[in-house]
This record gives structure tokens, sequence and C-alpha cells, in this order.
């Protein structure tokens, strides 16, 4: 009887970084036989996760220091063959140093978010891919699979709240901070120039922003029900956040608007959605509290005539 190989995934969040995931693990829970997966993630994510083919065990790990503790005492009662660190900060580090393993992968410190990150590595990889998906790519290679997958399982979701009966348009207009968000006025614009209903989805805390937008209707939602919402939009209209790159993960036709952050790295994976951005935007990550003016370059009419000229090339439902 072959002995079960065990392999730890650290990849705490968020949304997008954990969808970006999906493909390196399946990789290597394809490539190692008789493996187990486990995977440490923030409770707020582990959704994402549900009926993951490739995903053993979910283990929830909150800020708090009892939480921490609960998974350092678990990891540590564990025997893993292997660690890979996705995420590459302190934090996800410590808890691949958790776990009783001689081999953890990580990124080198010259690419970790933290470079105090690569300490905590046997094996710290340079990676040469621009986009994530490609990079955690590598690091799964790195730690060994020889088959990589490029899959992303996605739960089914579940219905929250009313949606159209027929073809509608799905926005999520938030993401993690406002220089990456494209205008909410901009919204009820596309929402009067589309010729089918412009859905505006978000956490139930974004009501009152959503409802700025008076043309479209407003879907109200957890993760589960953003990812039903997803799959039943005939397209989309995304800025660089996590539901953004859940519709290119379903491979859903429509239009990713880019302002200071990178599309090369961070834009939406497999072609589906178009990207937009404005002519000599500058790349910057810096976490202000405003929307960046490149963003407000992006006009509705030209999102309205991107979004009109992908579906067209779309087979006709």
């Amino acid at each position: 009887m072959n002995a079960e190989f065990r392999i730890l995934v650290v990849r705490l969040g968020a949304m997008g970084d954990v969808i970006h995931a999906l493909p390196a693990v399946a990789s290597l829970k394809h490539s190692f036989p008789h493996s187990r997966i486990t995977w440490v993630i923030r409770p707020k994510w582990s959704a994402l996760l549900q009926g993951n083919p490739f995903v053993d065990e979910v283990i929830e790990m909150d800020r708090t220091f009892g939480s921490m503790v609960t998974a350092a005492g678990t990891l540590r009662r564990r025997r893993f063959n292997l660690v890979v660190d996705f995420q590459a900060l302190l934090q996800s580090a410590m808890v691949a140093a958790w776990a009783r393993a001689d081999k953890k992968i990580g990124l080198h410190r010259s690419q970790a978010r933290e470079r105090s990150a690569a300490l905590f590595y046997s094996t710290a990889v340079l990676t040469r891919s621009a986009h994530r998906v490609d990079r955690n790519l590598e690091l799964a290679a790195a730690a060994g699979a020889s088959n990589l997958l490029k899959v992303f399982p996605v739960p089914a979701g579940r219905s929250e709240g009313a949606l159209p009966n027929g073809k509608f348009v799905l926005a999520s207009p938030e993401a993690g901070w406002s220089a990456k968000e494209w205008p909410i006025e901009f919204y009820e614009e596309v929402a009067r120039g589309l010729k089918m209903p412009l859905v505006l989805n978000g956490p139930p805390q974004s009501a009152a922003l959503l409802a700025r937008a008076s043309s479209a209707q407003i879907h109200l939602s957890g993760i589960a029900g953003l990812i039903d919402a997803t799959r039943r939009a005939y397209a989309v209209i995304g800025v660089d956040s996590g539901p953004m790159h859940l519709a290119a993960a379903l491979s859903k036709p429509g239009v990713a608007i880019f302002g200071p952050t990178d599309p090369a790295i961070h834009g939406p994976y497999g072609g589906s959605l178009r990207v937009l951005r404005a002519e000599g935007a500058a790349t910057d990550y810096k976490r202000r509290g405003d929307t960046d003016a490149s963003m407000r370059r992006i006009t509705p009419d030209a999102v309205l005539a991107a979004l009109e000229s992908g579906l067209a090339l779309k087979a006709p439902a």
C-alpha cells in the first residue's frame, strides 16, 4: 500500500489571490499520486474552496491570537512532506514553518511581498512569469509538480436575492482600495446605455454606494451569491478585484477596467475579458482613498463600445 503524501498549501486570501492559486494547487494534487492536500485560508474566503476536488482539507485561520494558536497546534501535530506558500508574507511563511516538513517552497526574497518571508523556506524560487497564475504554477513546478493544469474549480454557488430572468450584465464596483475603482456615476451612465439590465453586486454594507447608480439593479450577496450571479450573467464589467478574477476563471465575456495596477501581472486570466486601460496610465500600488485619474479617463462610452464589440464575437446563446 502506498503511503499518503501530505502537502500543505498556504494562501490566506484574498479572493483574487485564492482564485489565482487554484491551478497551481490542482497541479500539485494531479502530479503527486496518493497525495492529501490541506489548505490554510481565512474563513472569509473558504467558500471559494467548497467542493474543490483537488483539496482534501481546509483549515480556517483568522487574525485572532486564539485562531493562530489553534492552527499552529494542528499543523505541528501533523507530518507534512511538502509545504508551498503562495502568499510570501511573513505571516503565511510562519504558518508554513509551523508544519513539520523538510521541504518548504516559496518566492525568492526579491519577489516576496515581505522579504523576510523567504527566510522560512528551504527553497526560494525566483519566478520568471509576469501573471500571478503563471507565477504560482512555477512555484508548483519547483515543488515537483510535473503536470501543470490551468483549471479553475470554482464552486457552483447558490442563489441569493433576485436577478433578472433574461440576459444581464454584472458588475462589482468595489475593489481592495479606492484607486482601482471606477466612478460609481459611470455605472449609472452604462446602465442607461445598455440594451439589457445592469446588475451591481456587493456585500450588504455596500447598499448605499450601489444605490447611487439608480438605473441599475442592486444585488447584495456573499461569496456564494456572487458566484451564482456571475455564472448566470451574460457578460461582466470588472475592475482589478476578486469578482473580476472570478469572472475570468469562469470564462465570462466582458470588460476589465484597469488604472494604476498592471494588467500584465493582475489582469484577467484566460482572454475572455477585454482589458481597457488609459494610455499613459502610471503603475502605482499605493492604497490611496480616491479613484485614480487614469480610471476616470475610461469613459462609459468606451466601456459600452468594448462590451458591444466583445459580445459580438460571442456565439449566440
